[in-house]
């Protein structure tokens, strides 16, 4: 089993629809850089689900981006000035939203929310 040094990729992001593709294609170049293409799926899909969020539920788009690599797995998280929290329910299926957090459970192995004095950081991680 390989060994992977703690490493960490930060970007500022505006959570807008129209970048949602430039931003799961940094994110599969850096997982892929790290050696970790077997995660690049699972992870593209669940920070594009955290951005949807940020876009729709926050009174500013304005975030940040964090990837971690870890031994066992990555860490990704997004960062935003709105303390209102996420909210996995059953999804509708025939509803055109509203299945985001649940998907992102459904994918991560672990993921959760941290509270701070100017909004939150809502995480998830993915094992190799």
């Amino acid at each position: 089993m390989a060994e992977y040094p703690p490493q960490r990729f930060e970007q500022q992001l505006v959570a807008q629809p129209r970048a949602f593709a430039r931003v799961r294609r940094t994110v599969a170049s850096q997982l892929r850089l790290w050696g970790r293409t077997d995660l690049v799926p699972g992870a593209a899909m669940c920070v594009t689900e955290l951005l949807s969020n940020v876009h729709k539920h926050t009174a500013t788009a304005e975030c940040v981006l964090t990837l971690d690599n870890l031994p066992g797995g990555i860490r990704a998280a997004v960062t935003d000035a709105d303390a209102g929290m996420p909210t996995v329910k059953e999804p509708d299926y025939f509803a055109e939203s509203g299945r985001g957090m649940f998907l992102l459970s459904e994918t991560a192995d672990t993921w959760g929310v941290d509270l701070n004095s100017t909004g939150k950081t809502v995480w998830f991680e993915l094992g190799a």
